[in-house]
C-alpha cells in the first residue's frame, strides 16, 4: 500500500476504545451540541455533528471521523485475533514440549482447551467489531444522504438540483474507502482542495480485489471514464470561470470516452492531438507557471499581463508518453513539481508499463501523483494505523444522464459570466 497518502495535518490522535464523539472535531472550532448520551444507550448519528464554521466543514470533519474510527477499531479486532494465535501457539508448543501431557487422552484435552480459549477471545474480538461497525454504518447512512455534490455520491439525489457553486468547497471525493473486515461499510474518500499534489489514474495492472477480469483495453476504457467523472466534479464544484480544463490525447484513444466534456463545451479547448498538440499544450502551461511564478516571487502579483486568466487550470494527460518526446517530458516533469503552488494541477491516465523505457528517469514524476485505480483496488493506506484500504472510483451509475446535465449546467452558466 502506498504510505499514508491520505494523511492530514493534525494533533497526534490518543489510543484507547473508540469514542464517537472525536477529538479532533472539537478543537478547530466552536463545538457543536451532540445528542445526550446519559440514558446509557447509543446516540442516536446526526449529520454534521462535528466541529467547523460551516456545515460543509463539520460534514468534512465527520467524515474523517469516521474514517479514523474505522480504522482504529479495526486495528484493534486485528491486534486481538492475533494475539488470540499467538496465546494458542504458544500453549500448543507448551504440550508438545511435555511428555507428561502425551500420556492419555491429556494432549487431545489440552489442545481443545487451547483452541476453545482461541475462538472465545476472536468471537469477542469480533462482537466487538461488529458493535462498533454498527455504530458507524447507522451515522454513514445519516451522513451520506447530507453530503453536498462535492463529496456526494453521482447517484446521491442532491445532483439532481444541481447550481453552480459561488464558492470553492473545501474538499473533493474521489471515491469510497472499505476494509475486508467490515467491507459493508464504505467512507468517503475526500481529498482537500485545492489539489497539493497530481492524481495518477493507473490503467495498467492493478491488484483487482473484485475478482473480476479486466484486459488491457478494459482498463484503459474504464480509467478514462474515471477522470471524465473526476475532471466533472471538479468543474461542477468550482464557481464560474474558476477552474479550466486542458485535455492531451495524442492518438485520440479517448475520444468517445471524453464526449460528454467536449460536446457540453466545457473544455478550454478541443483535446490535443499528436506531438503537435502535445508541444502547444505544454509549452501554454509552463509559460503560466513561470510567469505567476515570477509574480510571486517578485511580490507583484497584481504586474500580471491584462486579462491574464487567473483561474486554477487541469490538465489532463492521456496515454502517456506517446507524442511525448524528452522535451514534453521535461516540461510535464516541470508541471507535476512546480504547478500545484501557482494553481495548475496535473491529472494523468496512464499505465507506468508504457514509460518503462525512460527507466528511474520518471521515479520521482510517479511518486508525486497520488495513484488511483479504475477498478477496485487495496493499495491506499491511512495515515493512523497504515491499513490496506480497497478504493473504488466515484462513477456514474450505468445509463444515469446525471454527469451531462450537471455538465450542461456548468456550461449554461459560462456566457452568463462572461
Amino acid at each position: 500500500a502506498d504510505p499514508s497518502p491520505l494523511a492530514r495535518p493534525s494533533a497526534p490522535a490518543s489510543g484507547g476504545p473508540i469514542d464517537y464523539s472525536h477529538p479532533r472535531r472539537r478543537n478547530t472550532a466552536p463545538p457543536s451540541p451532540s445528542p445526550s448520551t446519559t440514558t446509557g444507550r447509543p446516540h442516536q448519528p446526526v449529520a454534521g455533528d462535528a466541529t467547523g464554521w460551516t456545515m460543509d466543514e463539520r460534514l468534512y470533519n465527520q467524515v474523517w471521523g469516521m474514517f479514523e474510527d474505522l480504522a482504529r477499531t479495526a486495528a484493534a479486532y486485528r491486534s486481538a485475533v492475533d494475539f488470540a494465535e499467538s496465546r494458542m501457539d504458544k500453549e500448543l508448543e507448551q504440550v508438545l514440549s511435555d511428555p507428561r501431557s502425551r500420556i492419555g487422552g491429556q494432549a487431545d484435552a489440552a489442545r481443545e482447551a487451547a483452541r476453545a480459549r482461541h475462538t472465545q477471545l476472536v468471537d469477542e474480538a469480533r462482537r466487538a467489531l461488529d458493535r462498533d461497525v454498527a455504530q458507524l454504518t447507522s451515522e454513514a447512512d445519516v451522513v451520506e444522504p447530507a453530503l453536498p455534490p462535492a463529496y456526494a455520491r453521482w447517484d446521491n439525489p442532491v445532483w439532481h438540483g444541481y447550481r453552480v457553486p459561488t464558492e470553492m468547497p473545501m474538499a473533493l471525493r474521489l471515491g469510497d474507502l472499505h476494509l475486508p473486515d467490515c467491507a459493508e461499510l464504505r467512507i468517503p474518500m475526500l481529498l482537500r482542495l485545492p489539489l497539493e499534489r497530481g492524481l495518477w489514474i493507473d490503467s495498467g495492472r492493478t491488484g483487482s480485489v473484485d475478482d473480476a477480469f479486466h484486459d488491457a483495453h478494459d482498463l484503459r476504457r474504464l480509467a478514462m471514464e474515471a477522470a471524465v467523472a473526476h475532471v466533472a466534479r471538479l468543474l461542477a464544484v468550482h464557481p464560474v470561470g474558476e477552474f479550466t480544463v486542458y485535455v492531451i490525447d495524442p492518438a485520440g484513444s479517448g475520444a468517445q470516452t471524453l464526449v460528454p466534456l467536449v460536446q457540453s463545451g466545457v473544455l478550454a479547448a478541443p483535446p490535443a492531438l499528436g506531438a503537435a498538440g502535445v508541444a502547444d499544450v505544454l509549452g501554454k502551461l509552463t509559460q503560466r507557471v513561470d510567469l505567476v511564478q515570477m509574480a510571486v516571487r517578485g511580490g507583484a502579483a497584481d504586474a500580471l499581463p491584462p486579462g491574464f486568466d487567473t483561474s486554477r487550470h487541469l490538465l489532463v494527460v492521456n496515454d502517456f508518453p506517446h507524442g511525448f518526446d524528452d522535451r514534453a517530458v521535461t516540461q510535464l516533469r516541470y508541471l507535476a513539481d512546480e504547478g500545484p503552488d501557482v494553481g495548475v494541477h496535473l491529472m494523468m491516465v496512464a499505465d507506468r508499463e508504457d514509460a518503462a523505457a525512460y527507466g528511474p528517469l520518471l521515479d520521482p514524476l510517479w511518486r508525486s501523483l497520488l495513484r488511483l485505480s479504475p477498478v477496485p483496488d487495496d493499495h491506499l493506506a491511512d495515515p493512523w494505523v497504515g491499513h490496506a484500504w480497497t478504493y473504488e472510483p466515484s462513477l456514474v451509475p450505468p445509463g444515469s444522464q446525471v454527469l451531462q446535465q450537471v455538465l450542461d449546467r456548468v456550461a449554461a452558466a459560462r456566457p452568463k459570466h462572461r
